[in-house]
């Protein structure tokens, strides 16, 4: 198991900042928050990051980020998910809109309409396999059995964007991307388009901090995030990433050791889990 230590009542006063900033309508300073948990501005800045492996105003970001997708449905307004989200103004907004959506903000809200992904499938030793990437990076790493399945699952995800076959360019990367997936300790030198919840986007941050051939039960990446009680969530998030492998929910297991819950199939978590331990 990786280890992660004990120190529940530090975890406890970054629940609480998070907990402040997922329900305050304007993002709180550095100096609100550190004032909130009782810490000087320096001492919890270094305790945020080194819980939830984001700065206090990243995660701060996310966390509006996550108001936006969730205001931005088919016909709503842009600007009034900005307001609702807790952005003072449309300027602020839409000069992170493309870092934090992976897109235009309309472009998000009519299902990735005049964004183009291009992607590829393939073989390697776990099946099938779909890799795809936006304008910033990998956002999608897929495991199967049935490539047909795979181009669904990415098509469902992004049921407007304009999906273009591989170039030679991006075959590159697919072969990077394979590479990967057969010898994961040689790193994946490549920029992934990382999209989730403020809460998805910790626990992944958390996922690979986890070294190569080692594991982490759920409540212990719940702890390491400082959120303690919120080991089903942590089990969502891992079923809700997109990046099989460059986001290593494989290496999370049960708190006995046993084997439970990956998206593409327990047998795959297993010969992964074997292969990083030789």
């Amino acid at each position: 198991m990786c280890p992660v230590p004990e120190t529940a009542p530090h975890a406890a006063l970054v629940t609480r900042a998070c907990e402040l900033m997922d329900t305050a309508p304007t993002p709180p300073s550095l100096a609100q928050l550190a004032a909130h948990v009782g810490l000087s501005p320096y001492h919890f800045h270094r305790l945020f990051k080194r819980f939830t492996g984001l700065t206090p105003k990243a995660y701060a970001d996310a966390r509006r980020a996550q108001r936006v997708r969730e205001q931005l449905k088919p016909g709503g307004s842009v600007t009034d998910a900005v307001y609702e989200a807790g952005f003072n103004s449309n300027s602020r907004f839409y000069q992170s809109s493309n870092q934090r959506l992976g897109m235009k903000p309309l472009q998000f809200r009519n299902g990735g309409a005049q964004v183009s992904i291009r992607f590829a499938l393939g073989r390697c030793s776990l099946g099938d396999i779909l890799v795809a990437g936006s304008e910033r990076g990998v956002c999608a790493i897929l495991l199967g059995d049935d490539p047909e399945q795979l181009l669904h699952e990415l098509q469902d995800s992004f049921p407007q964007a304009e999906l273009i076959g591989a170039d030679a360019a991006f075959e590159q990367w697919v072969a990077q991307v394979v590479g990967f997936v057969e010898a994961p300790g040689i790193g994946l030198d490549l920029p992934l388009d990382v999209r989730g919840t403020a809460f998805q986007e910790r626990v992944w941050q958390a996922l690979r901090s986890i070294p190569v051939g080692s594991t982490a039960s759920y409540a212990e990446v719940a702890r390491l995030i400082g959120a303690p009680t919120a080991t089903r969530a942590v089990a969502q998030a891992c079923g809700a990433n997109r990046l099989a492998v460059a986001i290593p929910c494989h290496r999370v297991v049960r708190s006995d050791g046993a084997l439970s819950g990956y998206r593409w199939g327990v047998e795959r978590k297993r010969r992964l889990l074997e292969r990083e331990a030789h």
